[in-house]
């Protein structure tokens, strides 16, 4: 575990963002990888992004829209899209899934311009807007409705209908992962998070969850087979069998499905040995690509993947004891 730390550890500490330089879409990916802890340059000082923004800081790509809403009337907000800039939000509710990754209490208070929101608040506006997803991509959703609601949640959303997290699976369920971003990973890792949240609530695993742990089991048995010789993952993800010529490319794509396989398998598989291998591999293209400059995104979910990958075979967090 020594050689994932040294590599979490420079990717955190000497790949440094800064809020003048870099956009939303760098930074919460930082966020999504080391949690609430995670610091970035400010005016020539270091803070924590993440209370930054909470404390009604202002970033690009992170774009709050006050609304009106309720009877009586109260004051909540959504998060803005900006897909393909690379700087915004690019996925419906993707910001909402960071940040409840970072464990924020419900009633955590979100500053937005004068009006102060608590953070479950802007969950519930994210439930009412689900109609508003044209793409029908629940992924993050997903994942920030089951940290804190139940799989039997069920709401009325802005079209007057009533919707359930269930039924968010059976939409994720019915898309393509060969035509989903990043090979269909984060489908699957919104799946699995549900599915764990459904299992930890003591509720049955039947109807559209055993489906899903079906889908989750099948891409995992397909990302073994598909697995190359240097224990890299397929960067065709479960498509077929594929090495990129680009490092950078093997690292996103290694990435991204040791991340999925850290949130889906339980320990004594991650603990198997072609699992230890592509971690090993992993850790490799982050020690050779430490002077090259990479996409935040592929960067970061592979920092994500280490970091789970690791507490869930070794039990504790490359940061337990550092403080940071």
């Amino acid at each position: 575990m020594a050689r994932i730390d040294d590599e979490l550890a420079y990717t955190r500490d000497k790949r440094v963002l800064s809020l003048e330089t870099n956009a939303a879409w760098q930074i919460l990916h930082g966020v999504l990888a080391f949690g609430r802890d995670f610091t970035v340059e400010h005016q020539g000082r270091t803070v924590k992004v993440v209370d930054y923004l909470l404390q009604g800081g202002t970033l690009r790509g992170w774009d709050p829209e006050l609304l009106t809403v309720g009877d009586p009337p109260h004051t909540t907000a959504r998060l803005l899209l900006a897909p393909g800039t690379k700087a915004g939000q690019g996925h419906p509710d993707q910001w909402l899934a960071v940040l409840a990754q970072c464990d924020l209490p419900p009633e955590q208070p979100v500053r937005i311009g004068e009006a102060e929101i608590p953070f479950r608040e802007l969950i519930d506006q994210m439930l009412r807007d689900v109609h508003r997803n044209v793409d029908r991509e629940y992924s993050w959703t997903l994942i920030a409705a089951t940290w804190y609601y139940p799989t039997t949640h069920t709401w009325q959303a802005g079209d007057g209908k009533e919707w359930s997290i269930e039924r968010l699976v059976e939409i994720e369920l019915e898309q393509e992962l060969a035509e989903s971003a990043c090979g269909g990973t984060h489908r699957l890792i919104g799946l699995a998070m549900a599915l764990d949240r459904r299992k930890r609530d003591g509720q049955p695993i039947d109807g559209v969850w055993r489906e899903a742990r079906e889908v989750i089991d099948r891409a995992a048995k397909r990302a073994r087979e598909l697995q190359n010789a240097d224990g890299s993952f397929s960067t065709e993800y479960f498509v077929r069998p594929a090495q990129h010529p680009d490092l950078k490319e093997h690292l996103g794509a290694t990435g991204h499905t040791l991340e999925f396989l850290a949130v889906s398998q339980p320990p004594d598989v991650l603990a198997e040995p072609w699992v230890r291998r592509a971690a090993n591999r992993l850790v490799h293209l982050f020690h050779v690509t430490r002077s090259v400059p990479l996409e935040c995104g592929a960067l970061y979910h592979a920092a994500h993947g280490l970091v789970l990958y690791r507490q869930r075979v070794a039990g504790t967090s490359p940061t337990d004891g550092q403080g940071t």
